[in-house]
């Protein structure tokens, strides 16, 4: 599976679970993942304290991905008047975040990174230059004793 097909497959389910399901199977079983994440939630909510949990994301391709994650679980990213763009802070509770939301936040923006990479590179070998590697590296030149 290419990681364009990885990405698609993950992002088929998040979009699943907030109703774009196109069979009744599909939308059962969406339904019911959906379910038992907001279950999650509302149990953790009603028995954990409710905390801001603050996140600084400076690539705006992640950060996007971040936000639509919190609003697929009902949580509402946010922040404060003059805060800088790359930080988001979120309410809710701090084991949900860690143990739910944060994993597939990562494992999403892997995959997301992952297909951006493979299209960069084959943009720029198709329509720059064919090499795509780094540049190299070299030893800095010897400095005159003095």
């Amino acid at each position: 599976m290419t990681p364009e097909e990885i990405l698609r497959e993950k992002l088929r389910k998040i979009e699943a679970l907030s109703g774009g399901a196109a069979t009744a199977g599909e939308k059962a079983a969406a339904e019911a993942a959906g379910d038992r994440i907001r279950a999650r939630l509302s149990q953790t909510t009603s028995s954990e304290k409710i905390e801001e949990v603050r996140f600084t994301i400076a690539d705006v391709w992640t950060r996007k991905l971040f936000i639509a994650l919190c609003r697929l679980y009902g949580l509402t990213p946010f922040r404060y008047r003059r805060m800088r763009q790359q930080t988001l802070i979120v309410k809710g509770p701090r084991s949900f975040i860690d143990q739910t939301l944060w994993p597939e936040f990562q494992e999403l923006n892997d995959a997301l990174s992952a297909y951006l990479s493979e299209i960069t590179d084959k943009l720029i070998r198709e329509e720059v230059h064919g090499e795509t590697a780094d540049a190299e590296e070299r030893d800095e030149p010897k400095r005159l004793a003095g």
